[in-house]
Protein backbone atom coordinates (compact mmCIF):
# COMPACT_ATOMS: atom_id res chain seq x y z
CA UNK A 1 0.00 0.00 0.00
CA UNK A 2 1.63 3.25 -1.25
CA UNK A 3 0.90 6.62 -0.15
CA UNK A 4 -1.31 9.38 -1.79
CA UNK A 5 2.01 11.29 -2.91
CA UNK A 6 3.35 8.01 -4.28
CA UNK A 7 0.58 6.60 -6.09
CA UNK A 8 -0.88 9.91 -7.62
CA UNK A 9 2.18 11.07 -9.07
CA UNK A 10 2.09 11.93 -12.60
CA UNK A 11 4.19 10.25 -14.49
CA UNK A 12 4.11 12.50 -17.84
CA UNK A 13 4.16 16.17 -18.94
CA UNK A 14 1.11 16.13 -20.04
CA UNK A 15 -0.64 14.43 -16.94
CA UNK A 16 0.51 17.78 -14.74
CA UNK A 17 -2.00 19.35 -13.27
CA UNK A 18 -0.38 22.82 -12.86
CA UNK A 19 2.13 24.84 -14.31
CA UNK A 20 0.61 23.63 -17.88
CA UNK A 21 2.01 26.49 -19.83
CA UNK A 22 5.94 25.27 -18.34
CA UNK A 23 4.97 21.83 -18.97
CA UNK A 24 4.57 22.63 -22.81
CA UNK A 25 6.89 24.37 -22.95
CA UNK A 26 9.63 21.49 -21.39
CA UNK A 27 7.69 18.94 -24.45
CA UNK A 28 9.05 21.66 -26.95
CA UNK A 29 12.40 21.61 -25.44
CA UNK A 30 13.04 17.61 -25.24
CA UNK A 31 11.95 17.22 -29.01
CA UNK A 32 13.77 20.22 -30.40
CA UNK A 33 16.75 17.74 -30.54
CA UNK A 34 19.49 19.90 -29.21
CA UNK A 35 18.59 19.31 -25.31
CA UNK A 36 20.57 21.26 -23.11
CA UNK A 37 22.01 21.23 -19.28
CA UNK A 38 19.03 22.22 -16.68
CA UNK A 39 18.46 24.08 -13.86
CA UNK A 40 15.67 23.18 -12.13
CA UNK A 41 14.57 25.64 -8.96
CA UNK A 42 11.80 26.41 -6.35
CA UNK A 43 10.03 25.45 -3.11
CA UNK A 44 10.18 22.55 -1.62
CA UNK A 45 6.94 20.29 -2.11
CA UNK A 46 6.66 22.54 -5.45
CA UNK A 47 6.76 19.47 -8.15
CA UNK A 48 9.98 19.63 -9.25
CA UNK A 49 11.38 16.15 -9.00
CA UNK A 50 7.97 15.00 -10.63
CA UNK A 51 8.15 17.53 -13.42
CA UNK A 52 12.37 15.61 -13.87
CA UNK A 53 11.00 12.20 -13.74
CA UNK A 54 8.20 13.76 -16.40
CA UNK A 55 11.35 14.74 -18.79
CA UNK A 56 12.86 11.98 -18.51
CA UNK A 57 9.97 9.55 -19.54
CA UNK A 58 9.71 12.07 -22.57
CA UNK A 59 13.31 11.96 -23.36
CA UNK A 60 13.91 7.51 -22.66
CA UNK A 61 9.74 6.68 -22.45
CA UNK A 62 9.30 4.33 -19.39
CA UNK A 63 12.20 2.66 -19.02
CA UNK A 64 13.43 5.08 -17.04
CA UNK A 65 11.09 3.66 -14.27
CA UNK A 66 12.96 0.39 -14.11
CA UNK A 67 14.75 1.93 -11.39
CA UNK A 68 17.78 0.26 -9.32
CA UNK A 69 19.81 1.11 -6.35
CA UNK A 70 23.49 0.72 -6.36
CA UNK A 71 26.55 1.37 -3.64
CA UNK A 72 29.35 3.48 -5.70
CA UNK A 73 32.68 3.47 -3.73
CA UNK A 74 34.98 6.89 -4.28
CA UNK A 75 38.18 7.30 -3.29
CA UNK A 76 39.60 10.99 -1.96
CA UNK A 77 42.67 12.09 -2.69
CA UNK A 78 43.79 11.27 0.78
CA UNK A 79 43.02 7.65 0.16
CA UNK A 80 39.60 7.93 2.25
CA UNK A 81 36.69 5.54 0.75
CA UNK A 82 33.24 7.18 0.39
CA UNK A 83 30.18 4.78 0.57
CA UNK A 84 27.02 6.59 -1.49
CA UNK A 85 24.28 5.43 -2.89
CA UNK A 86 23.20 6.30 -6.13
CA UNK A 87 18.91 5.82 -7.79
CA UNK A 88 18.91 5.43 -11.41
CA UNK A 89 18.31 3.20 -14.78
CA UNK A 90 19.44 2.60 -18.16
CA UNK A 91 19.28 5.94 -19.04
CA UNK A 92 19.71 7.97 -15.73
CA UNK A 93 21.54 8.62 -12.77
CA UNK A 94 20.82 10.15 -10.04
CA UNK A 95 22.84 11.21 -6.57
CA UNK A 96 22.78 14.05 -4.22
CA UNK A 97 26.76 14.89 -3.79
CA UNK A 98 26.27 17.16 -0.75
CA UNK A 99 25.90 13.90 0.89
CA UNK A 100 29.64 13.40 0.93
CA UNK A 101 30.29 16.91 3.24
CA UNK A 102 33.28 18.35 2.41
CA UNK A 103 34.35 15.56 -0.24
CA UNK A 104 31.25 16.53 -2.72
CA UNK A 105 34.15 17.75 -5.21
CA UNK A 106 35.25 13.57 -5.99
CA UNK A 107 31.58 12.50 -5.88
CA UNK A 108 30.68 15.12 -8.76
CA UNK A 109 33.83 14.59 -10.72
CA UNK A 110 33.75 10.41 -10.75
CA UNK A 111 30.49 10.45 -11.03
CA UNK A 112 30.03 12.08 -14.57
CA UNK A 113 33.38 11.05 -15.56
CA UNK A 114 31.62 7.07 -15.31
CA UNK A 115 28.45 7.95 -16.43
CA UNK A 116 30.07 10.15 -19.37
CA UNK A 117 32.33 7.81 -20.39
CA UNK A 118 29.81 4.92 -21.10
CA UNK A 119 28.10 5.19 -24.56
CA UNK A 120 24.74 4.22 -25.00
CA UNK A 121 24.34 0.89 -26.65
CA UNK A 122 21.61 2.03 -29.94
CA UNK A 123 22.24 5.77 -30.25
CA UNK A 124 19.61 5.60 -33.81
CA UNK A 125 16.29 4.55 -31.72
CA UNK A 126 17.57 6.43 -28.31
CA UNK A 127 19.21 9.71 -27.46
CA UNK A 128 22.93 10.06 -28.19
CA UNK A 129 23.74 11.18 -23.85
CA UNK A 130 22.80 9.84 -20.52
CA UNK A 131 21.26 11.91 -17.97
CA UNK A 132 22.82 12.74 -14.50
CA UNK A 133 20.65 14.23 -11.85
CA UNK A 134 22.24 16.00 -9.15
CA UNK A 135 19.95 17.01 -6.36
CA UNK A 136 20.17 19.91 -3.45
CA UNK A 137 22.92 21.79 -5.97
CA UNK A 138 22.77 24.50 -3.35
CA UNK A 139 24.40 22.80 -0.71
CA UNK A 140 27.58 21.50 -3.05
CA UNK A 141 30.50 23.49 -1.30
CA UNK A 142 31.97 26.39 -3.81
CA UNK A 143 34.95 23.92 -5.01
CA UNK A 144 32.21 20.99 -6.23
CA UNK A 145 30.59 23.40 -8.25
CA UNK A 146 33.36 24.96 -9.64
CA UNK A 147 34.81 21.17 -10.59
CA UNK A 148 31.31 20.74 -11.60
CA UNK A 149 31.64 23.41 -14.04
CA UNK A 150 34.63 22.35 -16.02
CA UNK A 151 33.21 18.48 -16.33
CA UNK A 152 30.04 20.18 -17.71
CA UNK A 153 31.97 21.31 -20.19
CA UNK A 154 34.53 18.22 -21.06
CA UNK A 155 31.75 15.80 -21.03
CA UNK A 156 29.18 17.86 -22.39
CA UNK A 157 28.47 15.44 -25.86
CA UNK A 158 27.56 12.10 -24.46
CA UNK A 159 26.04 13.52 -20.75
CA UNK A 160 23.66 16.39 -19.89
CA UNK A 161 22.97 17.44 -16.37
CA UNK A 162 19.65 18.20 -14.64
CA UNK A 163 20.28 20.18 -11.40
CA UNK A 164 18.07 20.67 -8.41
CA UNK A 165 18.14 22.81 -6.33
CA UNK A 166 15.06 24.82 -4.07
CA UNK A 167 17.59 28.42 -4.84
CA UNK A 168 19.84 29.55 -7.38
CA UNK A 169 21.04 32.43 -4.48
CA UNK A 170 24.10 29.80 -3.34
CA UNK A 171 24.46 28.08 -7.32
CA UNK A 172 27.63 30.17 -8.80
CA UNK A 173 27.29 32.32 -11.55
CA UNK A 174 29.08 30.12 -13.80
CA UNK A 175 26.78 27.08 -13.29
CA UNK A 176 23.93 29.24 -13.47
CA UNK A 177 25.45 30.80 -17.10
CA UNK A 178 25.62 27.38 -18.78
CA UNK A 179 22.22 25.67 -17.95
CA UNK A 180 18.67 26.65 -18.74
CA UNK A 181 16.92 28.04 -15.65
CA UNK A 182 12.88 26.09 -15.25
CA UNK A 183 11.65 28.03 -11.93
CA UNK A 184 8.49 25.44 -10.46
CA UNK A 185 6.92 28.22 -8.69
CA UNK A 186 4.73 26.79 -5.51
CA UNK A 187 0.84 25.92 -6.42
CA UNK A 188 -1.35 28.07 -5.22
CA UNK A 189 -3.77 27.91 -2.14
CA UNK A 190 -6.67 27.17 -4.85
CA UNK A 191 -4.15 24.72 -7.15
CA UNK A 192 -3.83 22.70 -4.01
CA UNK A 193 -7.44 22.51 -2.95
CA UNK A 194 -8.71 21.52 -6.84
CA UNK A 195 -5.41 18.76 -5.84
CA UNK A 196 -7.05 17.45 -2.80
CA UNK A 197 -10.19 17.08 -4.10
CA UNK A 198 -9.13 15.34 -7.12
CA UNK A 199 -7.36 12.87 -4.75
CA UNK A 200 -9.90 12.20 -3.02
CA UNK A 201 -12.52 11.55 -5.56
CA UNK A 202 -10.04 8.81 -7.24
CA UNK A 203 -9.87 7.39 -3.63
CA UNK A 204 -13.83 7.22 -3.20
CA UNK A 205 -13.81 9.84 -0.26
CA UNK A 206 -15.26 13.50 -0.18
CA UNK A 207 -13.71 16.38 1.25
CA UNK A 208 -15.56 19.50 2.60
CA UNK A 209 -14.07 22.59 0.77
CA UNK A 210 -13.14 24.43 4.90
CA UNK A 211 -11.06 21.41 5.10
CA UNK A 212 -8.90 21.26 2.14
CA UNK A 213 -8.59 25.11 2.37
CA UNK A 214 -7.26 24.59 6.10
CA UNK A 215 -4.92 21.86 5.09
CA UNK A 216 -3.61 24.18 2.01
CA UNK A 217 -2.76 27.39 3.65
CA UNK A 218 -0.96 25.35 7.24
CA UNK A 219 0.64 23.30 4.61
CA UNK A 220 2.30 26.67 2.94
CA UNK A 221 1.45 25.86 -0.40
CA UNK A 222 3.51 22.43 -0.39
CA UNK A 223 1.87 20.27 -2.04
CA UNK A 224 4.19 17.03 -1.08
CA UNK A 225 2.81 18.12 2.64
CA UNK A 226 -0.52 18.78 2.15
CA UNK A 227 -1.30 14.88 0.53
CA UNK A 228 0.54 14.04 3.82
CA UNK A 229 -2.05 15.88 5.73
CA UNK A 230 -5.09 15.19 3.94
CA UNK A 231 -3.94 11.42 4.40
CA UNK A 232 -3.36 11.77 8.03
CA UNK A 233 -6.93 13.24 8.55
CA UNK A 234 -8.50 10.48 6.56
CA UNK A 235 -6.67 8.07 8.98
CA UNK A 236 -7.73 10.53 11.90
CA UNK A 237 -11.65 10.49 11.05
CA UNK A 238 -13.80 9.87 7.94
CA UNK A 239 -16.33 11.16 7.29
CA UNK A 240 -14.43 14.31 7.46
CA UNK A 241 -16.05 17.38 9.18
CA UNK A 242 -15.21 20.69 8.28
CA UNK A 243 -13.85 21.77 12.28
CA UNK A 244 -11.87 18.64 11.58
CA UNK A 245 -8.37 19.20 13.59
CA UNK A 246 -5.34 19.12 10.94
CA UNK A 247 -2.51 17.20 12.21
CA UNK A 248 0.88 18.95 12.03
CA UNK A 249 3.91 17.09 11.87
CA UNK A 250 5.71 15.54 14.67
CA UNK A 251 9.15 17.21 14.51
CA UNK A 252 7.19 20.76 13.33
CA UNK A 253 5.62 20.30 17.50
CA UNK A 254 8.88 19.04 18.33
CA UNK A 255 11.47 21.94 17.17
CA UNK A 256 8.39 24.54 18.76
CA UNK A 257 8.78 22.57 22.54
CA UNK A 258 12.41 22.76 21.72
CA UNK A 259 12.84 26.87 20.86
CA UNK A 260 9.78 27.06 24.03
CA UNK A 261 12.41 25.42 26.75
CA UNK A 262 15.20 27.95 25.64
CA UNK A 263 13.14 30.78 26.36
CA UNK A 264 11.72 29.17 29.71
CA UNK A 265 15.39 29.02 30.95
CA UNK A 266 18.85 29.64 30.42
CA UNK A 267 21.39 27.50 32.09
CA UNK A 268 24.32 25.00 31.12
CA UNK A 269 22.08 21.88 32.06
CA UNK A 270 19.37 23.04 29.52
CA UNK A 271 21.64 23.91 26.86
CA UNK A 272 22.83 20.33 27.10
CA UNK A 273 18.95 18.91 27.28
CA UNK A 274 18.63 21.42 23.76
CA UNK A 275 21.88 19.56 22.05
CA UNK A 276 20.09 16.01 22.90
CA UNK A 277 16.56 17.31 20.90
CA UNK A 278 18.83 18.97 18.41
CA UNK A 279 20.64 15.28 17.72
CA UNK A 280 17.42 14.05 17.64
CA UNK A 281 15.78 16.30 15.43
CA UNK A 282 19.21 15.47 12.98
CA UNK A 283 19.15 12.08 13.33
CA UNK A 284 15.64 11.85 11.80
CA UNK A 285 16.82 13.58 8.74
CA UNK A 286 15.67 16.80 9.88
CA UNK A 287 17.70 19.37 7.49
CA UNK A 288 20.14 21.61 9.48
CA UNK A 289 18.50 25.21 7.73
CA UNK A 290 15.03 23.43 8.47
CA UNK A 291 15.39 23.29 12.25
CA UNK A 292 17.54 27.49 12.09
CA UNK A 293 14.92 28.55 10.77
CA UNK A 294 12.02 26.77 12.75
CA UNK A 295 14.21 27.57 16.01
CA UNK A 296 14.37 31.68 14.47
CA UNK A 297 10.81 31.78 13.85
CA UNK A 298 9.33 30.63 17.52
CA UNK A 299 12.22 32.26 19.31
CA UNK A 300 11.63 35.65 17.65
CA UNK A 301 8.13 35.79 18.87
CA UNK A 302 9.41 34.72 22.00
CA UNK A 303 11.46 38.12 21.76
CA UNK A 304 11.42 41.69 22.42
CA UNK A 305 11.58 44.02 19.67
CA UNK A 306 14.71 44.94 20.62
CA UNK A 307 16.75 41.35 20.39
CA UNK A 308 14.75 40.32 16.79
CA UNK A 309 17.11 41.85 14.79
CA UNK A 310 20.27 40.68 17.09
CA UNK A 311 19.00 37.26 17.16
CA UNK A 312 18.05 37.28 13.34
CA UNK A 313 21.84 38.20 12.16
CA UNK A 314 23.22 36.25 14.54
CA UNK A 315 21.40 32.78 13.23
CA UNK A 316 22.38 33.87 9.46
CA UNK A 317 26.03 34.20 10.63
CA UNK A 318 25.90 30.38 11.99
CA UNK A 319 23.91 29.18 9.60
CA UNK A 320 26.37 30.69 6.71
CA UNK A 321 28.73 28.24 9.12
CA UNK A 322 26.90 25.28 9.05
CA UNK A 323 27.92 25.31 5.00
CA UNK A 324 31.66 25.73 5.41
CA UNK A 325 32.20 22.83 8.48
CA UNK A 326 31.01 19.57 8.36
CA UNK A 327 29.04 18.84 11.84
CA UNK A 328 25.95 21.24 12.39
CA UNK A 329 25.28 19.91 16.00
CA UNK A 330 28.32 22.25 16.75
CA UNK A 331 26.75 25.76 14.82
CA UNK A 332 23.33 24.63 16.05
CA UNK A 333 24.39 24.30 19.53
CA UNK A 334 26.54 27.12 19.25
CA UNK A 335 23.45 29.36 18.32
CA UNK A 336 21.67 28.26 21.24
CA UNK A 337 24.49 28.69 23.70
CA UNK A 338 24.54 32.60 22.20
CA UNK A 339 21.05 33.40 22.32
CA UNK A 340 20.67 31.83 25.79
CA UNK A 341 23.57 34.54 26.97
CA UNK A 342 22.04 37.83 24.75
CA UNK A 343 18.30 36.58 26.35
CA UNK A 344 19.42 35.70 29.96
CA UNK A 345 21.90 39.38 29.94
CA UNK A 346 18.51 41.34 28.32
CA UNK A 347 16.54 39.81 31.23
CA UNK A 348 19.06 40.76 33.77
CA UNK A 349 19.22 44.58 32.49
CA UNK A 350 15.14 44.44 32.65
CA UNK A 351 15.51 43.24 36.02
CA UNK A 352 18.05 45.90 37.24
CA UNK A 353 15.77 48.65 35.85
CA UNK A 354 12.99 47.74 37.60
CA UNK A 355 15.00 47.71 40.58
Amino acid sequence: MSLWVDKYRPTSLSKLDYHKDLAAHLKKLVHCGDFPHLLVYGPSGAGKKTRIMCILRELYGPGVEKLRIEQQSFTTPSNRKIEMSTIGSAYHLEINPSDAGIYDRVVVQELIKTVAQSYQLESTTQKEFKVVVLTEVDRLTKDAQHSLRRTMEKYTATCRLILCCNSTSKVIPAIRSRCLGVRVAAPSVDEICQMLHNVCKKEGLTIPAELSKRIAEKSNRNLRRALLMCEACRVQQYPFSPDQPVQEADWEVYLRDTAQQIVEQQTPKRLLEIRGRLYELLTHCIPPDVIFKGLIKELVTNCDGSLKAEVTDMAALYEHRIHQGNKAIYHLEAFVAKFMSIYKHFLEEGMADLF
